[in-house]
């Protein structure tokens, strides 16, 4: 069965994801440090993992499978996401392919690395009406892709 795994502490995008899982009666697993509120509903679970550095991340990339589509904006986890299978989808509705995840990381590094010395000390802006349209539709999009591949044995 089809399951989207969520690396939530900082996710901008829960609700849109909310929103696509009871569309498609998908079950979602939110993946935290620490405990946070979600909607009551049947679909929706939530593990609290250690407190630990990537901690959350490790459990994703231990449990997921392939065609599961994982939600994140942490490319060392998309990457391994990607190598096991699965969809990675970011919050922006960027998704993460094996064509792109080697960019990806070489992005990231290089940013840690001009961070580090601070030549970049800010973040990304914030996410507006766009963005969080763009993300309902890939995340979309690749359910029923996905769906397609599984009823097709594809």
């Amino acid at each position: 069965m089809l399951k989207i795994w969520v690396d939530a502490d900082a996710c901008p995008v829960k609700a849109e994801i909310y929103k696509v899982a009871n569309r498609y009666g998908l079950q979602v697993t939110l993946v935290a440090n620490s405990w946070m509120r979600i909607p009551d509903r049947s679909n929706l679970s939530l593990k609290v993992v250690g407190g630990g550095m990537d901690e959350a991340d490790r459990w994703i990339a231990e449990h997921v499978q392939a065609q599961d589509i994982v939600i994140t904006a942490d490319i060392p986890l998309a990457d391994q996401c990607v190598k096991a299978g699965a969809q990675v989808l970011g919050p922006t509705g960027k998704p993460f392919t094996e064509d792109n995840i080697g960019d990806a990381l070489a992005t990231r590094d290089l940013l840690e690395d001009l961070r580090g010395t601070g030549e970049i000390t800010g973040g990304p802006p914030p996410m507006g009406k766009r963005e969080r349209s763009r993300f309902l539709q890939k995340l979309d999009e690749i359910v029923q892709a996905v769906r397609r591949a599984q009823e097709t044995g594809a």
